[in-house]
């Protein structure tokens, strides 16, 4: 089969087919939208049926009555130049999964209640920057000759810290016990004192963690059980769907602009796991992470760079139900291993599991 050759509306010249006695054939400009919608499609058939390497218009279909118009005129110019052509439909966004009853929601074995509530708590109190850094630090009195990584100045020289200066020498030096890494002890307090200040510390070369990490979340609630349907990739098991709620609010001492008020954009947010092994595995560390609010914060949103409005916090989640077009979907052979990575970072881990409540 062979598409017809079509000439263009008001060319110079008399059209094929003039003065031989064939019928001419229609020019682009004399072709409604049916027409060229016919030829578009009748074209993609032959090439389809021919076996030849097929080149995807997407993105055809829309509102506007005149997409597909377009699609055709498309796939006439590109096979007039010689590339092969299919139009195709672009794949659908699949969000949420079909609609689920009550009775059909189960809890998840071998976790308790199916929800959990933040407040605002603080981190313990009492505790001077010195008495924490204490702990995890050794004085070293003959400093390496590099530089200390906070402040950029030499170990053996005092600390080049700038700002709010804090109640020790700046020409002390230490060493992380875990990592061994070396600081001015003058920059790290002020390192803690410009952080959460929970008792925790975290070597800002290697991102080794001291302590026990807490965010800043806002307030919120968690909610978590199975619905009887799999995932694009986990066709062998159901789903863990884990809803995030967390109201707009006033920002406290710990966050950005105290005082200010933050938004919550896009809450309830739906997130969803296989309800495989390593699945469940994931849940009960996300909910440890919930628990020491490190799963969202408040900042500056990266997708519509609005500031005072509460984002995610490094630990990525799945919001894709059916689909994965915008990259937070399924089928992902890696997710699962990348976001233990990910709680891993936060200092999150097996270990972590035993040290928190059920």
């Amino acid at each position: 089969a062979s598409t017809p050759a079509l000439s263009s509306a008001g060319a110079s010249g008399s059209p094929p087919g003039v003065g031989s006695g064939k019928a001419s054939r229609p020019g682009l400009g004399t072709l409604n939208r049916s027409h060229l919608q016919r030829l578009a499609i009748a074209q993609s058939r032959v090439l389809i049926a021919s076996g030849v390497p097929t080149v995807p218009v997407k993105n055809l279909t829309g509102s506007s009555p005149v997409n597909p118009a377009l699609a055709g005129i498309t796939g006439i110019l590109m096979s007039a130049a010689g590339l092969p052509v299919c139009l195709t439909r672009p794949p659908k966004l699949v969000l949420h999964p079909p609609p689920v009853s009550k009775s059909e929601i189960q809890s998840i074995p071998g976790i308790s209640h199916s929800c959990r509530k933040t407040t605002k708590k603080q981190a313990k109190k009492g505790k001077t920057p010195e008495e924490v850094l204490k702990k995890y630090l050794q004085k070293v009195r003959h400093p390496p000759d590099e530089d200390c990584t906070i402040c950029m100045e030499r170990l053996s020289a005092p600390s080049g810290y700038k700002g709010p200066q804090p109640a020790i020498k700046p020409d002390l030096v230490g060493k992380l016990v875990k990592c061994s890494h070396v600081f001015h002890l003058h920059c790290l307090v002020a390192m803690y004192n410009n952080g959460n200040k929970d008792g925790s510390l975290q070597c800002p070369t290697c991102k080794t963690i001291y302590g026990v990490k807490t965010g800043t979340q806002p307030p919120g609630k968690m909610e978590y059980h199975i619905i009887p349907h799999a995932l694009p990739g986990h066709a062998d098991c159901k789903t863990i769907r884990i809803i995030y709620n967390i109201p707009p609010g006033v920002q406290g001492p710990e966050h950005p602009n105290p005082g200010k008020s933050f938004t919550a954009r896009g809450f309830p947010r739906h997130c969803y796991l296989p309800d495989s092994e390593k699945g469940r595995k994931v849940l009960k560390l996300l909910l440890v992470a919930w628990d020491r609010r490190l799963i969202f914060a408040i900042g500056t949103s990266s997708t519509t760079g609005e500031s005072d409005t509460v984002i995610w916090n490094e630990i990525h989640h799945k919001t894709e139900f059916g689909s994965n077009l915008t990259g937070h979907g399924y089928p992902d052979i890696n997710y699962l291993d990348n976001v233990l990575a990910e709680l891993a970072a936060q200092g999150i881990t097996e270990e972590s599991l035993a040290q928190e409540k059920d």
